[in-house]
């Protein structure tokens, strides 16, 4: 029956992280393919992804939907160890699933804007304004994603408190979209290993050129990097300063 409960588990967290890049890599392809939207645009859209993959999966998982809020919520014991695996698989599975639904709908238009699949890795995942420093776009991710978890943290603690948690979904949204406005241009704000990982990984297969990982760049590790040491930094700044303590 566990075993049962963890693989439903697993299963909305596939879902809504598939959910966020249906909506994030789809905007950013009718973006720059179509020439439709802008800035504003996708950080709206990547908020309203965000959005509905936690209505979609919270009520089961609890709507991790990130690598580095799993392992954030782990490091400060608010997440059992056992499940930590099973959770990650899923978000990557879940990531690569939604960049390659988004990649088949607009494959055609993709191809007549981008025969050689050369300039167009982009869309799908995240690069550096700053290719030559390394450090920076670490410190973005890193700052980007400890904000991410500080906020998610707050937001539940406030809602709960006031008994308001089917707003948490709509607050989470906004909190990403802010984060974009606000925080996206050093590199893109992935703020999500799963979110960039993957659809890099599929890019990569699929033959683009230029993809951050079969590149010589280690473009494809500074998200990772960033994210998975914000995440957990963000969910011990707040229990140190504002936060509940965990279990009381």
């Amino acid at each position: 029956m566990q075993n049962k409960e963890i693989i439903r588990q697993s299963m909305a967290e596939l879902i809504g992280t598939m959910f966020i890049l249906l909506f994030g890599e789809g905007v950013c392809v009718m973006n720059t393919v179509f020439n439709l939207g802008g800035f504003v645009n996708i950080t709206f859209a990547w908020g309203l992804g965000v959005f509905f993959g936690i209505l979609v999966s919270a009520r089961i998982s609890g709507a991790h939907l990130n690598p580095a809020v799993t392992i954030a919520l782990w490091v400060t014991k608010r997440f059992p160890s056992k499940k930590v695996p099973y959770y990650i698989v899923a978000q990557m599975l879940g990531a690569f699933i939604g960049a390659a639904l988004v990649y088949y709908f607009y494959r055609t238009k993709l191809l007549m804007a981008d025969p050689t699949l050369s300039h167009s890795a982009a869309m799908f995942t995240t690069f550096p304004a700053m290719p030559n420093d390394y450090f920076a776009s670490v410190m973005s991710e890193l700052i980007g994603t400890a904000i991410l978890m500080f906020g998610i943290l707050a937001i539940i603690d406030h809602f709960s408190e006031e008994k308001a948690s089917f707003l948490v979904p709509a607050a989470v949204g906004l909190l990403v979209v802010g984060i974009g406005m606000s925080f996206g241009g050093m590199h893109g704000y992935g703020i999500n290993p799963a979110r960039d990982f993957s659809p890099r990984l599929l890019v990569t297969l699929l033959d683009f050129k230029n993809n951050g990982l079969t590149d010589g760049s280690l473009v494809w590790t500074q998200v990772i990097v960033g994210s998975l040491i914000g995440g957990p930094l963000g969910a011990i700044l707040y229990d140190l300063t504002i936060g509940k303590k965990v279990g009381k």
